[in-house]
């Protein structure tokens, strides 16, 4: 990645420090066994969805229920995307925002990447595929916009379809279609976006591809 996009892709320094206090705040939580010292914790957590709600604009509850419901020691969310190919075109689902992106989404707490993948790639794309080959894995708010009050690792699999069926009615998607590098249409840029794309271009061209990850 050139010096311009880290800096394009860079955190800013209070969203830094938010979640660095929420962090903290969690792992404090989770192991403290005095009832003083959760009181400060609670209140070192609260002091980080303010710091997020002032900044960032969205209603404190909202932060809140990204920043002070999970339990237990803070790890990176997993969200899976897959890279499916045809004739030299790349498999897009349409959202029901206008969007289009690589089908995939968030790993269930019941699944593997794996499984996962194969579920999201039936819901949203109406295939039956297997996953063959890891891609890369990303650090999200390295590669994409905006950046989220946490930390996500974003999963991308080369996958091939074993049978096609119709594309069910669901509540994500409304239209699947494959297209060339040249024929990219608008992203759902927070999923994936089109430098991500052409990766998965490339590796799905070298059969000697090496996974990229941050």
């Amino acid at each position: 990645m050139s010096e311009m996009e880290n800096k394009r892709f860079q955190e800013p320094q209070w969203l830094e420090w938010a979640k660095e206090l929420q962090f903290i705040a969690q792992a404090g939580l989770t192991y403290t066994k005095d009832p003083f010292d959760r009181e400060r914790f609670e209140r070192i957590r609260e002091i980080a969805a303010e710091m997020m709600s002032r900044r960032s604009g969205l209603p404190l509850e909202t932060v809140k229920k990204l920043f002070c419901n999970e339990t237990g020691f803070q790890t990176p969310k997993l969200d899976c995307r897959a890279a499916i190919f045809e004739e030299e075109k790349i498999l897009l689902v349409l959202e029901r925002d206008g969007r289009w992106a690589l089908p995939g989404g968030w790993v269930d707490v019941n699944q593997t990447i794996r499984s996962n993948l194969i579920k999201e790639i039936q819901e949203e794309a109406g295939f039956k595929a297997k996953p063959v080959r890891l891609i890369a894995l990303h650090d999200r708010n390295q590669h994409n916009q905006p950046p989220y009050a946490y930390n996500v690792c974003k999963v991308f699999i080369l996958c091939e379809i074993e049978e096609k069926m119709m594309l069910n009615e669901n509540i994500e998607t409304v239209d699947r279609r494959f297209f060339s590098i040249e024929e990219i249409p608008q992203l759902a840029e927070e999923k994936c976006n089109v430098e991500q794309v052409r990766l998965c271009f490339e590796a799905s061209r070298d059969p000697y591809w090496q996974p990229i990850f941050d």
